[in-house]
């Protein structure tokens, strides 16, 4: 066992109620990028912005072209030890509950029960007007069938279901409409610029008042969505445990620090 596995163990065994939060870092061994550097750092443009998306068309075009390319990323990730052994952990009873940042639906995947997703799920669709939902791969079917000269075209997966397609001219892109009313679709996750609603919000800060501490897996918490739970957490005394590569907004919160390999350390934190 690794010393930052060694550690971990230990603090699950001195916490045995834990809020899990978790980050992209989670899902990067899935074959899912992440969105920042070791430093909290973007990587590449920040994604869409909520309200470019609602007021633009173009913008909506570019989304939903470039996601022809990216979302099968999503779609098609599986599960990663990192994934699994957090059920392990849920399953021993360690876990009040499990808040991700993530929207692959990944953990649910893996088998974890008591999960809150914080921004959403990348796998409905919503209609911004009637509220219908539908299901993230018949939309998806959809706008390939509408845009046949944009599919399988070589891009760069990127978080999300988003993909790079830095050169191309997206103004004859036929965007899919609600086919009940003709209404904005959007993916059913929380864009940036938009809010977390408020229930999931007070669920998640309700779990953490009933757990022992907090465990922050593979996130730089330089959201806001997250780090808020540190600040909770510091308030009311309760240890803060980080595991994730480089920096976090949260640092100077932390009473343990692991700058470590995400899956690998966890496996062998909660090996039998």
């Amino acid at each position: 066992m690794t010393s930052a596995a060694s550690h971990l163990n230990r603090f699950i065994e001195q916490h045995p109620k834990l809020l899990v939060i978790t980050g992209a870092g989670v899902s990067t061994q899935s074959g899912i990028p992440d969105y920042r550097d070791q430093q909290g750092n973007w990587k590449r443009p920040q994604p869409v912005q909520h309200q470019n998306f609602m007021r633009e068309h173009h913008t909506r075009q570019r989304y939903w072209a470039r996601s022809l390319a990216g979302w099968p990323t999503i779609r098609d990730a599986q599960p990663g030890i990192a994934h699994t052994s957090l059920v392990k952990l849920e399953q021993r009873g360690h876990i009040v509950q499990l808040v991700t940042q993530n929207v692959d639906r990944l953990h649910q995947r893996a088998g974890s029960r008591q999960v809150i997703d914080l921004h959403g799920r990348s796998d409905h669709v919503r209609c911004m007007h009637c509220h219908t939902r539908y299901p993230r791969e018949r939309v998806h079917q959809h706008s390939a069938s509408l845009n046949p000269d944009f599919v399988g075209l070589p891009a760069t997966s990127a978080p999300d279901g988003d993909a790079d397609l830095p050169t191309m001219d997206f103004s004859a892109f036929q965007v899919p409409d609600c086919p009940h009313c003709q209404g904005i679709l959007k993916p059913d996750v929380v864009f940036f610029g938009d809010s977390v609603p408020r229930d999931r919000i007070e669920r998640a800060r309700d779990a953490l008042q009933q757990a022992d501490a907090l465990l922050v897996v593979g996130s730089s918490l330089m959201v806001y969505s997250g780090f808020r739970f540190c600040k909770w957490a510091h308030d009311w005394q309760k240890p803060i445990c980080a595991l994730t590569l480089g920096k976090t907004r949260a640092d100077h919160l932390l009473s343990l620090k692991l700058d470590a390999e995400i899956g690998q350390t966890l496996q062998q934190a909660v090996s039998d």
